[in-house]
């Protein structure tokens, strides 16, 4: 049991705790109001928004496995950093004119925009059910660091005895989510983004100065791992790879529920497009988050027995604890656990909050009960939060680490299908409902499919066209099928309506 880590690491979870249940009296307001509980009213500005996006998007689990990626496959992994700078432009572009619609219009998930723009409830369902399905592993990959960083410091066990601490850690996540809305992960966040700044810059300057500079660093990771392989001929092997990871998230992020819910959060289209210019800063510190991986190769930390046991359990997941173990004092080594630890509950907190509106909005008052008055909503709301949290604490508990991947894996290439409904409608307004419908169950079931060939075990499918190859990510492929039939399927069906049942 590493004792000084324990004890900064518990003290600092005590005060995000506090934090989050002070949350519910911070710009307060009628908390019985689907709004006010799940996106804080609307009234986050420029500098809130920016904390609240970040802790969103760079979660407990990006700072677990992206090291772990660059540990483990090379210069791949840093896929990530290109994505992350990407999403940025389609911030600025895009999102500011979802959030005025969903602002006059009272729009609280993207089900509510989609149903309000093509008046079908089917295809409103579909994207409901899908932000749903997609997000609830991601949940489960945020306790899966939390795992990962506690049992670093020697909290293990078999049975109730090791999972224990994620036990406690959900309690209160649901207990200050649940009276505090997105008012609690909104000022957590400012916490979980200092401390995660500290610690990343301060590896990023004291291990480098113990090994004497970058240079022996790199000299000590093997070639192949510094740069991607070389395409054969007739393929562009990790270069298309490596490309289309970095596009097809970059598509995907903002759509997940979580992300939608903290840009509707914002005051107003401008602190969107202030957000889109400050936000690439965490995509520096994700470069150099990336490098630990590389760090973690240098140090030989999976040679050293004392971190034998992690990585038995926890695989390459555990370079990242055991990178820091081994250059710093117990003291701020828990310092560093619990920024990935409050990373885990953000998150956390802001996907089930994202999942529960769509749960009252999209399936209780959509198709239970119409006439549902705004505190039945959101106490329906509150309770499906809970249910959330629940469903990934047992997911993680009972399903093996591997198929928590694989479902975050398939959540993904899931998550980037309602890409047509939800933006390009807002450009493209022969598009159809029913159509989109259509185009999203084509995109969905075909990246199954490839995903299936792979066993669950890749996101990379390999097309051929003109005799050359072109290996890809299975989500950015099956979009683009999604996409070919929505547009030809309403083409088609125009000539068919007789009142375009658009209303925004």
């Amino acid at each position: 049991m590493n004792w000084p880590a324990l004890t900064v690491f518990v003290a600092l979870f005590i005060l995000v705790t506090v934090l989050g249940f002070v949350a519910a009296r911070w710009r307060s307001g009628d908390l019985t109001l689907l709004h006010e509980w799940g996106l804080g009213g609307r009234r986050f500005g420029t500098v809130v928004t920016w904390f609240l996006l970040g802790g969103d998007l760079y979660t407990a689990y990006t700072f677990v496995a992206v090291p772990a990626l660059v540990y483990g496959a090379g210069a791949l992994g840093f896929f990530a950093v290109p994505y992350t700078i990407m999403i940025y432009p389609l911030l600025y572009l895009i999102f500011p004119k979802v959030w005025e619609l969903a602002h006059r219009k009272g729009y609280v998930t993207s089900s509510d925009i989609v149903e309000g723009q093509y008046g079908n409830k089917w295809l409103a369902l579909a994207v409901g059910v899908t932000g749903i399905v997609a997000t609830m592993p991601y949940i489960a990959l945020q306790l899966v660091g939390m795992q990962v960083v506690i049992g670093a410091m020697g909290v293990t066990g078999d049975g109730i005895v090791g999972d224990l601490p994620l036990i406690i850690a959900f309690l209160i996540l649901a207990a200050f989510t649940y009276t505090s809305g997105l008012r609690a992960p909104a000022m957590i966040a400012v916490v979980k983004d200092i401390l995660i700044y500290v610690v990343v810059i301060a590896v990023t300057i004291w291990v480098p100065y113990k090994m004497g500079g970058f240079g022996p660093i790199f000299a000590a990771v093997p070639p192949a791992k510094l740069t991607l392989a070389a395409p054969a001929a007739a393929t562009y092997g990790t270069y298309s790879v490596y490309a289309t990871l970095a596009l097809g998230s970059a598509f995907a992020l903002f759509l997940y529920p979580h992300s939608l819910t903290a840009i509707l959060s914002s005051q107003s289209p401008g602190a969107i497009r202030r957000n889109a210019a400050l936000l690439p800063a965490y995509s520096l510190v994700l470069g150099l988050l990336a490098l630990l991986g590389f760090m973690a190769v240098a140090l030989k930390v999976n040679a050293d027995p004392a971190f034998a046991d992690g990585f038995k359990h926890y695989g390459n997941n555990f370079s990242v604890p055991a990178l820091i173990l081994s250059v710093f004092p117990g003291w701020f080594a828990g310092v560093a656990f619990a920024a990935i630890a409050i990373g885990a509950l953000v998150p956390s907190a802001i996907m089930s909050i994202a999942c529960a509106n769509i749960v009252s909005r999209t399936f209780y008052k959509g198709l239970l009960a119409p006439h549902a008055t705004d505190a039945q909503e959101s106490s329906v709301a509150k309770l499906a939060s809970l249910v959330v949290k629940l469903g990934a604490l047992v997911f993680i508990i009972f399903v093996p680490v591997p198929y928590a991947l694989q479902f975050q894996l398939l959540g993904g290439l899931w998550m980037i299908q309602i890409l047509p409904s939800v933006i390009l409608g807002l450009y493209l307004p022969f598009l159809n409902g029913w159509a989109l419908l259509i185009g999203w169950l084509v995109g969905t079931g075909l990246g199954t499919w490839m995903a299936s060939t792979t066993a669950f075990k890749a996101a990379v499918f390999t097309l051929s066209l003109g005799g050359i190859s072109f290996p890809g990510y299975i989500a950015l492929w099956s979009l683009l099928a999604n996409i070919i039939v929505a547009v030809v399927l309403s083409l088609a069906f125009a000539p068919f309506e007789r009142v375009k049942p658009r209303k925004a």
